[in-house]
């Protein structure tokens, strides 16, 4: 039996997907708007997400982003319903970060059909992933949990590759593939070299990447594993491509730019027993954290204690 949270401002709504979803076997919670859907998940991690467009105050668009953003909560799979079905919102909910969407009104029986296949993807996917072999998801999670449960401080490095959708553009996905393959080597090269055997690596999805450790060693592992990149880099596209520092692009907005190559940005987070809440509570600072971090350019690494 699965876990299914519905989100939706309209109580009738809410009430008929709880009905069809029971029906189906699924146990399913109900939640009337975004903050209240935020502060479920952090409680109880759902095994997918129903969740309503357009709501009043925090859009069900803002809440996915929020979701997908958090690499402690990102792999929740999310069914985005609305009555607007036009081609702008589905494309708005896509780019958000859903994984699927139902245009009200809809059939029932659609309904939990769509939400049988994207829970029989996610079992399918299982919880490693296929390019780097790295730990998953549920594996981070636990590992960071049982960490808190020792009540010990530690550390965890979330490390992101530095423009790697112009990258992957760029080169070819044939390309971006060996990249993320190397660099999960490189994390576990890194561990090994600077780290200690107790030290955990996973892969949270793309080119995000975890490392927990003990405070004393988290730095020194996120700028070895910055320095790793730049050979792991090198055996992609040459040691030229590197040596020149940057690459030509394409944008978000489109346009042809140079972007710097080999770099990558790291948050640093030192959690402290005392100031433990949950995993989703972590994962959310480690998302802000990160995006201080990239916002201060290319190759940052930033510490934070919690």
């Amino acid at each position: 039996m699965s876990y299914v949270l519905c989100v939706d401002d309209n109580e009738d709504m809410r009430l008929m997907v709880r009905e069809v979803l029971q029906s189906a076997g699924h146990e399913t919670d109900l939640a009337a708007d975004g903050l209240s859907a935020l502060a479920s998940i952090q409680e109880r991690e759902p095994d997918l997400l129903v969740l309503d467009l357009v709501m009043p105050g925090m859009s069900g668009l803002d809440v996915c982003r929020a979701v997908k953003l958090n690499p402690f909560t990102a792999r929740i799979p999310i069914l985005m319903l609305t009555a607007q079905g036009d081609i702008k919102h589905k494309v708005a909910a896509f780019e958000a970060g859903a994984d699927d969407y139902l245009a009200k009104p809809f059939d029932p029986r659609e309904l939990r059909a769509r939400i049988v296949a994207l829970l029989r993807i996610v079992r399918r996917e299982g919880d490693r992933n296929p390019t780097s072999g790295l730990p998953g998801g549920k594996a981070i999670e636990e590992e960071i949990e049982r960490r808190a449960e020792k009540g010990d401080s530690f550390a965890i490095c979330y490390i992101d590759l530095d423009n790697f959708k112009p990258f992957a553009d760029t080169f070819g996905f044939s390309i971006a593939d060996m990249v993320i393959r190397d660099m999960g080597q490189a994390i576990r090269g890194a561990i090994e070299t600077t780290g200690s055997p107790t030290d955990f690596v996973g892969h949270i999805g793309g080119d995000d990447f975890i490392a927990v450790t003990t405070v004393q060693r988290a730095l020194a592992i996120a700028r070895d594993c910055a320095l790793r990149f730049v050979d792991v880099a090198k055996r992609a596209v040459g040691e030229e491509a590197v040596r020149r520092g940057h690459f030509t692009g394409v944008d978000r907005e489109g346009r042809a730019r140079d972007f710097p190559i080999a770099r990558l940005s790291a948050a640093v987070l030192q959690i402290g027993p005392d100031r433990w809440i949950s995993t989703g509570h972590i994962g959310s600072l480690a998302a802000e954290v990160k995006r201080r971090a990239k916002q201060r350019g290319p190759g940052t690494i930033l510490v934070q204690t919690v």
